[in-house]
Formats: structure tokens, sequence, C-alpha cells
């Protein structure tokens, strides 16, 4: 399948798509020995040999689909010109070259789904705005029941609240909710309890689709079967309430003990 090369190469981990823009502009890139500095350019990877930076991107035969619990400052990409912990970090002794599919910024936490699926990428991205998401927020200060109600309707989200972590010893001044949305909705509900003076601390994914994050720690991964990703692919309304995550057989997990997760203050 065409591709634009800037795609390919920060697909392939070699750099950001800003940089790879840069390395093939600067004539560092190769396409079956052609030296390409044309942005905008494709390329078929499964077909064409590319070199960005002196490296050869192969193409990927086998699909492998995870899903990974991203700690909060790390960047959701493979590569980062800042030097920052990217997700690449997670995912040291990973046979297979994957790449993220949608992003949570950088001060947030939770899932982030991978794959070198082409195709369902593709079918993600053009149905990203109708693909249910559900989040853990919390704000400073509390809501009304009254104002979950009217922010819900004015951003487009359902929003519930949920335990508190410190409920029991009298301490939660600063609420959790649970926030149902699609696309790029939450961005509007951050927006929005900014103005109400409610401006959001903390924002961890917990659910993609009909895929929930339970069961993975923080900093490690868990592989899919091709039939959990494919539900993915056409987007059904969210449920009511989340289906527990199904634990794969023979879970993939990152070589190294990550550092013991922080419960939310």
């Amino acid at each position: 399948m065409l591709d634009r090369l800037q795609k390919i190469i920060a697909h392939a981990g070699i750099a950001s798509r800003r940089h790879a823009e840069q390395l093939i502009l600067s004539g560092q890139v190769r396409v079956n020995g052609i030296v390409v500095t044309e942005l905008g350019s494709k390329a078929d990877p499964s077909k064409d040999k590319i070199e960005a930076a002196g490296r050869l991107i192969e193409s990927e035969e086998d699909h492998v689909y995870l899903l990974l619990h991203k700690p909060p400052e790390v960047v959701s990409s493979l590569a980062d010109p800042e030097g920052r912990r990217t997700l690449r970090n997670f995912l040291r002794g990973f046979p297979k070259r994957v790449y993220p599919v949608g992003s949570l910024d950088y001060a947030d936490s939770g899932l982030v789904f991978l794959t070198n699926d082409g195709d369902l990428t593709s079918a993600m991205l053009k149905s990203w705005s109708h693909l249910p998401q559900v989040y853990h927020v919390k704000i400073k200060g509390r809501l009304t029941l009254e104002e979950l109600d009217r922010l819900g309707k004015d951003t487009g989200t359902r929003l519930r609240t949920v335990r508190q972590p410190d409920s029991t010893r009298g301490r939660a001044a600063n609420f959790w909710y649970e926030v149902h949305t699609t696309g790029a909705k939450l961005d509007v509900l951050r927006r929005t309890l900014f103005k109400e003076l409610h401006p959001v601390e903390k924002v961890k994914r917990i659910a993609l689709g009909h895929l929930s994050l339970e069961g993975i720690p923080q900093g490690r991964y868990h592989l899919l079967q091709e039939s959990q990703a494919d539900t993915l692919r056409n987007p059904q309304p969210a449920p009511k309430s989340l289906r527990p995550f199904t634990r794969p057989t023979n879970p993939h997990r990152h070589p190294t003990r990550p550092p013991k997760p922080k419960s939310p203050r």
C-alpha cells in the first residue's frame, strides 16, 4: 500500500514525522536506490527498498497488535528529538516493529494501541471521531450532579463520579470522574473545565473501543489476538459499563520490572 515517505519512516521508529521530513529534504532517504528529496513522495514498504539515514526499513509480514500502559511524562511516539522517554523505552526486546495509533498527551497516562497493520491503522484513523474512549480525569474541586449533566451535554461527553482514592480518609478535595467520549471531545471538555475554574490535573485513558486497560501494569504491554484488535476497525457505540479486559494466551511482558505505579491522588 502506497504511503507518504515521512509517515513510513516515522512508523518504522527511525525518526519523528517532522525529523523524517528533514531527512528527506537533506537527501538522506533512498527508494530503490534513488535519492528522494520531495516531500509528499510515496512508496510501498512491502515492495520498495526504503532507506532512511542509512537504515533499511523492512516490510512487516506478520501483523501484531498490543496494548501498552503508558506512564505519564512519556511521548506517544517511538522517537523524540528532545530526548524524552518514548514508547520505545517500554518495548525493549519486542521482536517486531510497531507504531502507535492515536496518541496521548505527554503528561497523560493510560492505554495506547500499537500495531504494524497498515490497513487497520488507516481504518482506525478514518473512523477515529466515532471510536469510543473512556478516561479517568482528575480536576480541581468537584462538580455537582447538575454540572455533570450540563457539561456532558455542552461537550458531547458522558461524565460520572467514580470512587475517590482518599474518600475514606475524608481528604478528597479534588475529584476524579469517568468520561466517555469520542474523537477530540476530551480536549473540548478540558477547555470547558478550565473556563469553569475546574482545570484538569490528571488524565488516564482506561479504554479504547471495547478494549480495556484492566490487568496491564504501568509500563507493561499485552499482545492481542487479531479478532480483538479487529473490533477497532468498525467502532460500535460505547458500552454503558466496560467489558473486562481478556488477557491473551502467552502475553508479552516488558523484560524488566517497571516502577511501582502510584495511586492517584
